[in-house]
């Protein structure tokens, strides 16, 4: 069943974007969404994300996920929903792809330690940086800089998990130049690109988990969710081998979140009486999401993730050294500001300076950090496993 159609957001009814274009070139049959989701396809930060870490830096497997990866995985499932939902599936699929644009090199581990460098410049933030990433960083067009997305896809960046009562500086500034109505929460197309992320990591993490080997199947079956999948798999195939049995499992974990979130996204909307999307917005709560059933064996699933897989003794270390190449390089180029290569260099503050010293390492990936740490400072101990 999808929901009305006045809750889904349409190209037509747009807010807009920030600079008019010029519209005379070619530009084919697309709405504005469309292209709001190509611009970011074709941008060189969605490029560069085939190289950023997921949850094992640098790996080594051709086989593990990388932020491109997983991004397009997101996207997967998101549109999915969205179309089962009756809602825009190209303004979900742009978000689901451009979420993680502003992720540094090394994952969570690089952009803590890319928030300690910069502290004295506002610290730094992922999502943050996604904003300024294409409102300001990436400059294909020839009379404005950034992709000059749509209003909604701004929107949906800056708020997908939500209303932002306190912005950092990066997010700020993005909603300064175009207010993107931070205290009210998103359109159902950026609550479902949230939970598409949440959907895609944790299985795709105990995929990855599993393979690499740091994850057990068996402390994992002691979670009553996964032990629960792991009993239909065992039903519906007797005497199926395990390997195969732990492929079964990934599916089957998404197909059950994912059909958990359209029947409790129903029921909410439902419930709220909520008949537009300017309602949506001024709904007071998320209206996509899990059950709280489900919520509740969602959260004890991600906390045996950071327990045995994210923090684990294996990856702990790694963790270590990946975060010390990114806080020596924000070293090295805070005492050799004129090292940066040409455009990076911003003397117009010290805020300005160490903010584009910021910008510069964030854009890294992994490999590119590691060669640059070892041309400019030192060798560098990550192993060859992950």
């Amino acid at each position: 069943m999808t929901l009305n159609e006045a809750l889904a957001a349409q190209p037509s009814r747009s807010r807009g974007r920030a600079f008019a274009e010029d519209d005379r070139g070619p530009r084919g049959p697309r709405d504005a969404f469309q292209r709001d989701r190509d611009r970011i396809i074709h941008s060189v930060a969605f490029r560069r994300l085939r190289h950023k870490t997921q949850v094992f830096v640098a790996p080594d497997g051709d086989h593990f996920r990388v932020r491109l990866t997983h991004s397009l995985e997101v996207a997967q499932i998101g549109r999915t929903m969205a179309r089962a939902l009756g809602l825009n599936e190209d303004l979900t699929e742009a978000l689901c792809l451009g979420h993680d644009l502003g992720h540094p090199p090394f994952g969570h581990g690089g952009e803590e330690a890319l928030q300690r460098s910069l502290s004295a410049a506002g610290g730094f933030d992922h999502n943050g940086h996604t904003l300024r990433l294409v409102t300001a960083l990436e400059n294909p067009y020839p009379t404005f800089d950034g992709l000059n997305l749509s209003w909604e896809v701004l929107e949906g960046l800056a708020k997908h998990n939500g209303p932002v009562a306190a912005p950092n500086w990066a997010l700020k500034e993005a909603d300064d130049d175009y207010d993107l109505e931070l205290c009210s929460w998103p359109s159902l197309e950026a609550q479902i690109a949230a939970i598409a992320d949440d959907i895609a990591y944790d299985n795709h993490d105990i995929d990855d988990g599993l393979r690499s080997g740091v994850l057990k199947l068996d402390q994992l079956l002691e979670l009553p969710l996964v032990r629960a999948w792991w009993g239909e798999i065992e039903a519906r195939h007797p005497g199926l081998d395990s390997a195969r049995k732990q492929k079964a499992l990934i599916r089957d974990g998404i197909g059950t979140m994912v059909g958990d979130v359209l029947a409790e996204t129903r029921r909410r909307v439902r419930e709220a009486g909520v008949d537009t999307l300017d309602e949506v917005r001024a709904a007071g709560q998320q209206l996509a999401g899990f059950s709280d059933e489900m919520k509740e064996a969602e959260r004890a699933l991600k906390r045996h993730l950071y327990a045995h897989l994210y923090d684990h003794d294996a990856l702990r270390p790694i963790r270590i050294e990946a975060q010390r190449i990114v806080s020596d390089l924000a070293r090295y180029f805070i005492a050799n500001p004129d090292s940066l290569p040409e455009g990076w260099q911003r003397g117009e503050s010290e805020n300005a300076r160490l903010r584009g010293i910021g910008d510069y390492i964030a854009g890294m990936t992994d490999r590119f950090a590691i060669s640059r740490h070892e041309a400019l400072i030192g060798p560098v101990s990550l192993p060859e496993k992950f």
